[in-house]
């Protein structure tokens, strides 16, 4: 671009004379800024400033750091630096706490002592200067962030119904810079967001129609403030949703709302205005009342919406615009709609601009005599106009600058001729409108410097064949340097159409062919000098594949393999990667990728699709696609699945000193394909007739190249494995023996340490037989003393792993290795670690013990540090033995010891302690601790002994703490809405127990006792009573309207509640049962939903009101609840066999009785029971006891009811089926079936109330045959 340059002033000064006119030259000039560009000048040459980094316009700071402004410049000489302040000087030294960095213009103001950061707030400007010029800054508007507090409010609880539309208003106090709003309850957890519920721009939230589900009483809008990384809360807000049924029942609402078309909540108007500057993101939304919920949807009149840096949020409720250009200005449509109907509201957006550059001032580099141009365009809207452009020289305006001959300025170019060496300076160009402004600083160095090439040398450059290539001449010099080029020598210069020789001195080859490989030079030449440098290019063969992968068409659960086969150039290092429709192959081990092919075994449904191989150097890629279908496989006959058959034919080639290639013939798949080939070995050497696994490879291929140890005698078998298993082994192949060598490898895991003051123990993990490489496996051990000892100490041992090495001072290093060898030779060379010999006992105490007592449980202990000498080992910490130890690290010299005791006498010891264990203890130190609080009292009672009258009992603290002074007692009425005047009393240190007299009757106290020493009151313990009333109080009502109803989610349960108990629970049981009453807590409400009921049952229902003691004050009505039953499938009892045996078993042992009966009947005899009876008197006469079941008797003469029957108030005996039951047979009315139809109980068995009756007494048969007939 210089030797472009050059050209361009040579016809200029050639035509002098024919351009008069101005504006003739304005357009020469003009085409002459579009050629130049800008040179960066080497440091080690003189240059005015430039400005290389700076803080940003607009500077917020957080007020609890160090203030930091930038400025940082470079130039020759280094330039030194100033600031103003607010257009004014700013004197640094006035101030101690500010500060500037040295060889930088950085400010630094300290305000860690407490000074405000508002005092530096301000606009801040800084100046870089050295003898050829002056560079400033941009105008840095400093404030301090700011985090304000939320004003206060009352946020009332909201009730909204099922349906309508609510806003949640935030209202964050406004920051600087503005907070980061977001909503969460009060366990930190977002809430949820939807179409239905959004948060808006100004971080209220919305609700397009409000739920049960919304119901809450958590609703917290929190504000994070960027800068100081501080988060503040709103109070939270409570909703309460009312359902539309629930309502009608039990609360006074509104009637239920209905469904409705969409109504826009934000923005309120049809039209509205959005104005946006160039650069920045647009952000609109809208947001719709509706139910159902409305969809929102965008569109752009006349124009589409930017999809590159479009983006739709909150649910489609928000249109972000990233980047905004004038193209994004125009009219915008939000739509919102559901099915009862749509609205819409037009967004009217205008696009301004603050100053952007379109050609910015860049720096001049002339020699004297030369001349240039120094451009300053810059657009914006509105449009900056030639006065809104300052020019400055130095920092001042260009018009109170000396004056220059050599330079011009016209409208937004500076132009300079014949100048000279003392023309040099920076310039700013200053454009602005009223959304903001540009200043760029350029500087104008006049210099005389022969050529040099930046370029580092020697560059290789690498480029494949038939590709474009560019080599880098980078110069400096002035005049501006021309270059040209050379090939392998400087016989001849490069030219013609193979190359493009490009202004800034870089050379273009089109066509990349091998002929273009070779050694470039380029050579830079002034009228002050010349320099060259030279550069290498390589071209290399492109990578192709030669064999693609090709359509495969497979059958599910097969395998499929795509080959993918490439050349590329020997020298690059390729790699192959697969993609599946363009993407990253599937995280599945059933896909595996050898270096030319991808395998997909069991393949599925979810497999298909395009497969690429791309194969990658690092400077060229090749690729090919196949599609891959997967179909299902036709049906067949049965088909019999069975292990492969055994490899056969295993042949061992290639042979080497540590490998071999072995190769075999698959067995028969027997219908499962082979998935792969385990490969086994067997050492006949080492381990004879055991066989290791080697290696795998896949079930394509029948080759593997084996890589062996030294000194192994091989045998080879390889096995199958389909679904099924692994087949038979092959048989082995014949042996291979591996000749022996030397080690490859040492013992690891060296250590090394002392078990007594005066040795080291080497230990090391030893080689496996398959690492020996050889016969004769020893291991050489090798210590010296570090620092000490210049030889090496070895000893070889074998069949070991540890050697102790005696004889050694205390705790000194040594450097350590260990080396494997055997018969072929040494291994290679370890390396050396550094381990200590054995640690002896410290031999001293700590010195200088001595204990400051901080406060009645906290105690500092301190001592001298015992000297390096005495340790004898790594000195591990200090140890304080008091009551407990406390441990504390080498470099302390003193401890806190918490949690002592007050009022207590402690005698302190402190040792020091290494490895090996503790040395002596200092001379213990006695101490004591001063009185503390003393704890809670041990208990608190209040009982009552009249109306007007409460007993208070105490005792005293089981941690006194020192000498109890008294005790403080306080009480003060306990009223529902707030609490009364606090009455405090003092008592003495030996009272346990006081009466308050004279109180109110029916009125609740709480009391607060709490203990006294010296050195204060120690905690509270509180308790709560009430006088005893005076008499009954009229019994109230305080619940009503106690109604239930069954949900999916439970039984809700809804009620009124009149008491003043805050406390109200749901207690329920299953109606009939004995267990417990349940219970759960009500919040705040008068419903609650009973969840986890069994189905099928009914339940007993109440609501209770209970006070601070958990005592019932007040409790509903109980409410039978029944829970529907599931349907489930039913049995009859009729056909099942254990019904039908137990009823078969029944009658036979029935008939079995009445046989006997008969025969006894006609014998004449009496059943023992009579002359039972006879002795206790007639029956008829004794009193029937109505639980007595004993058997009667029966006999010809008597015909009295059996003892024991039913007998009905006429005296007669039912023997109709009315009276047909198995209670009766039992032993007594409480015998019951089990849900299957079993007896509860023995079928014939005594109950607990036979036991007075003669055991001998047979059952009466007559009894039974009454009960059954």
């Amino acid at each position: 671009m210089r030797a472009g340059l050059n050209s361009l002033q040579t016809r200029l000064i050639g035509h002098k004379a024919v351009m008069d006119r101005p504006r003739e030259l304005a357009l020469l000039l003009l085409f002459l800024g579009h050629v130049i560009t800008a040179l960066e000048v080497p440091l080690d040459l003189p240059q005015p400033p430039t400005i290389t980094h700076q803080s940003p316009k607009d500077y917020i700071i957080d007020p609890r750091e160090n203030i930091v402004i930038h400025c940082e410049a470079k130039g020759k000489p280094h330039p030194s630096f100033s600031w103003t302040r607010n257009g004014t000087h700013f004197d640094m030294d006035k101030d101690p706490k500010v500060l500037m960095k040295p060889h930088s213009g950085t400010l630094v103001m300290d305000i860690s002592g407490g000074e405000r950061a508002e005092a530096y707030e301000g606009v801040y400007q800084c100046s870089a200067h050295n003898e050829l010029g002056t560079a400033v800054s941009n105008s840095i508007v400093l404030r301090q962030s700011r985090s304000p507090l939320w004003s206060k409010e009352r946020v009332s609880p909201i009730i909204a119904q099922k349906g309508q539309s609510l806003i949640l208003h935030c209202r964050p106090p406004a920051g600087l810079p503005p907070p980061i709003i977001f909503w969460m309850d009060n366990n930190f957890q977002r809430l949820p967001q939807s179409r239905r519920v959004s948060q808006a721009l100004n971080g209220d939230l919305y609700f397009s129609n409000v739920q049960p589900e919304d119901s809450r009483s958590n609703y917290i809008c929190y504000a994070r403030f960027p800068h100081t990384q501080t988060i503040q809360q709103k109070q939270p807000i409570s909703v309460r949703v009312l359902d539309s049924e629930i309502s009608l029942r039990v609360f006074v609402s509104d009637k239920p709302v209905d469904e409705r078309a969409p109504v826009f909540m934000v923005p309120s108007e049809s039209v509205s205005f959005k104005m946006v500057l160039r650069g920045e993101i647009l952000e609109m939304e809208c947001i719709a009342d509706g139910l159902p919920t409305p969809a929102i949807s965008w569109v752009k009149h006349n124009s589409e919406i930017p999809s590159g840096r479009a983006s739709f949020l909150s649910f489609d409720k928000t249109l972000r615009i990233t980047d905004v250009s004038e193209a994004d200005a125009g009219e915008y449509r939000c739509i919102a709609n559901n099915r009862h109907g749509s609205v819409h509201h037009t967004i009217r957006v205008t696009v301004n601009a603050a100053p952007y550059w379109i050609s910015a001032p860049r720096n001049l580099v002339l020699a004297p005599k030369e001349m240039g141009i120094i451009m300053c365009r810059a657009a914006g809207h509105p449009k900056p106009s030639i006065r809104c452009i300052r020019w400055l020289m130095n920092g001042l305006p260009i018009e109170n600058a000396p004056k220059d001959p050599s330079r011009s300025v016209e409208g937004d170019t500076l132009i300079f001729s014949e100048v000279q060496t003392g023309s040099s300076a920076v310039y700013q160009c200053n454009a602005s409108n009223q959304y903001g402004y540009l200043l760029s600083n350029a500087f104008v160095s006049v210099l005389a410097e022969p050529p040099r090439v930046l370029t580092p040398p020697n560059i290789v450059y690498q480029v494949i064949m038939n590709k474009p290539m560019l080599l880098e001449c980078v110069t400096f010099g002035s005049p501006v340097p021309t270059i040209t080029w050379f090939k392998d020598s400087r016989s001849s210069m490069l030219e013609g159409n193979a190359y493009v020789f490009h202004e800034n001195g870089t050379l273009e080859i089109h066509m990349s062919q091998p002929s273009n490989s070779g050694k470039y030079t380029c050579v830079a030449r002034n009228n002050l000098g010349i320099s060259e440098n030279h550069v290498y290019l390589e071209v290399k063969e492109p990578t192709r594949i030669l064999r693609p992968p090709e359509y495969r068409e497979v059958q599910r659960n097969r395998d499929v393999v795509f080959e993918c086969k490439a050349k590329h150039d020997p020298s690059l290092v390729p790699t192959m990667t697969w993609l599946k429709d363009d993407g990253e192959l599937p995280d599945d081990e059933r896909f595996r990728v050898d270096s030319d092919s991808l395998t997909i075994t069991d393949v599925t449904e979810s497999d298909a699709g395009m497969y690429t191989c791309i194969m990658n150097t690092t400077l060229d890629q090749d690729s090919a696609s196949a599609q891959l279908t997967v179909v299902e496989a036709p049906p067949t006959p049965a088909v019999i699945y069975e292990q492969p058959g055994a490899p056969t034919d295993l042949e061992l080639t290639d042979p080497g000193a540590r490998s071999i290639q072995l190769t075999w013939t698959p067995g028969e798949e027997h219908n499962s394909p082979i998935k792969k080939f385990l490969i086994q070995y067997e050492d006949a050497l080492h381990q004879s007739g055991v066989w290791h696994n080697l290696t795998e490879v896949p079930g394509t291929k029948t080759t593997a190249h084996l890589k062996l140890s030294p000194y192994v005698h091989y045998s080879f078998r390889v096995l199958a494995l389909n679904d099924v298993g692994f087949s038979r082994p092959s048989m082995p192949s014949h042996q291979y023996r591996t000749s022996p060598a030397a080690p490859d490898e040492n013992p690891t895991e060296v250590k090394g340490h002392g078990t007594e003051h005066n040795n080291l123990v080497i230990t090391w993990k030893p080689l496996m037989p398959l690492q020996a490489n050889g016969p004769g496996l020893q291991y050489k051990v090798m210590w010296r003393q570090q620092g000490i000892e210049k030889d090496w100490t070895s000893v070889s041992v074998a069949n070991v792993s540890k050697f102790v090495v005696s004889g050694t001072p205390t705790f000194v290093p040594y450097e350590v290795m260990v080396q494997a060898l055997n018969d072929y030779g040494l291994g290679p060379k370890p390396g050396a670690v550094i381990r200590y010999s054995g640690e002896d006992f410290p031999s001293a105490a700590p010195g200088d013990v001595r204990v400051l007592v901080l406060n009645s449980t906290l105690a500092e202990a301190r001592w001298s540090p015992v000297s390096p000498e005495s340790v004898r080992g790594r000195l591990q910490g200090y140890k304080v033995q008091l009551s407990s130890h406390h441990i504390f690290s080498p470099n302390k010299t003193s401890g806190k010891l918490p949690d002592l005791l007050p009022y207590s006498v402690y005698s302190l010891r402190v040792t020091a302690f290494n490895g090996r264990g503790e040395g002596p203890s200092s001379i213990p130190q006695r101490f004591e601790t001063p009185e503390g609080v003393p704890g809670v009292p041990s208990f608190f009672k209040v009982s009552a002994l009249d109306l007007d009258s409460l007993t208070l009992e105490w005792g005293p603290p089981h941690e006194r703490n020192g000498r109890l002074t008294g005790y403080t007692f306080k009480y003060q009425i306990d009223s529902k809405n707030d609490l009364g005047l606090l009455e405090e009393l003092d008592l003495l240190s030996n009272q346990s127990s006081f009466t308050l007299h004279n109180l109110p009757h029916s009125t609740r106290y709480k009391f607060y006792i709490s203990a006294r020493t010296q050195r204060g009151v120690g905690p509270t313990l509180t308790e709560e009573a009430v006088t005893v009333l005076d008499r009954a109080p009229p019994v109230t009502p305080a619940f009503g309207n106690v109604s239930s109803s069954m949900s999916e989610d439970g039984a809700l349960i809804s009620w009124e509640y009149w008491g003043l108990e805050k406390h109200l629970y749901v207690e329920y049981i299953i109606d009939n049962s004995d267990e417990d009453w349940h219970k759960e807590k009500v919040n705040g409400s008068q419903f609650h939903v009973l969840k986890g009921l069994k189905k099928g049952l009914a339940y007993k229902v109440r609501v209770v009101a209970r006070g601070h003691d958990d005592q019932a004050v007040h409790h509903s009505e109980e409410l039978l609840v029944k829970v529907p039953a599931m349907v489930s499938p039913q049995v009859d009892i009729a056909t099942q066999g254990w019904f039908i045996g137990l009823m078969s078993a029944i009658a036979l042992l029935i008939l079995i009785l009445l046989i006997i009966c008969f025969i006894k009947r006609n014998k004449g005899g009496k059943y023992p029971v009579k002359e039972k009876e006879d002795a206790h008197g007639d029956p008829e006469i004794q009193p029937m006891k109505e639980d007595d079941i004993t058997f009667g008797e029966y006999s010809d003469e008597d015909r009295k009811p059996l003892k024991g029957s039913r007998t009905p108030s006429s005296g007669t005996v039912k023997r109709d089926g009315s009276d047909d039951s198995l209670v009766d047979y039992g032993d007594s009315g409480d015998t019951q079936f089990n849900e299957d139809g079993s007896f509860i109980g023995q079928y014939s068995g005594r109950s607990d109330r036979d036991a007075t009756h003669d055991s001998s007494e047979p059952p009466s048969p007559v009894n039974a045959m009454n009960s059954f007939v």
